[in-house]
């Protein structure tokens, strides 16, 4: 029973995020320059050897660990 707890658990959770809607925000710069450092992380990570062959789930949190880095933070609306 407790297995089913835990799963019925996580599916609402799943269910509340996918309704939230997100945006990318920086404290000093504007939304029009995300796509631009999103892209530039996108370049740096596709030459890093290890991910090339990895699957597409990792380039993207690649991806976003390195925007994250930049100064951008995830925010719910």
């Amino acid at each position: 029973m407790r297995t089913i707890s835990s799963c019925t658990l996580l599916v609402v959770g799943f269910l509340l995020t996918g309704c939230s809607s997100t945006e990318w925000v920086h404290p000093n710069k504007p939304s029009s320059e995300f796509t631009t450092d999103y892209n530039k992380c996108g370049m740096d990570v596709s030459r890093d050897p290890k991910l090339q062959q990895g699957s597409q789930l990792l380039v993207i949190n690649a991806t976003e660990r390195c925007i994250q880095k930049e100064g951008w933070r995830l925010i719910e609306k």
